[in-house]
């Protein structure tokens, strides 16, 4: 997915997407133990897709960029 993409989302559901793929991140590093793994290729993907999650939710946080559904005052409580 990309950034323009993850933009357009709220920040619950940038929240749940990082769950997600965080899960997903676990299976590939198993499948790969395994050696049971198709795609090495994905395991890239879903890293960088997690990067592009965690650096939208903080600039949300500071205050660089505004998300659908994210208050950018919350961050001080």
């Amino acid at each position: 997915m990309k950034a323009s993409e993850m933009r357009e989302q709220s920040v619950d559901e940038l929240k749940g997407r990082l769950d997600e793929l965080g899960e997903e991140s676990f299976n590939l590093r198993f499948q790969n133990t395994l050696g049971q793994l198709s795609s090495p290729i994905r395991m890239r993907d879903v890293r960088r897709d997690i990067a592009r999650v965690r650096t939208l939710l903080k600039e949300h946080e500071q205050g660089l960029r505004t998300l659908p559904g994210g208050d950018a005052t919350a961050k001080d409580e």
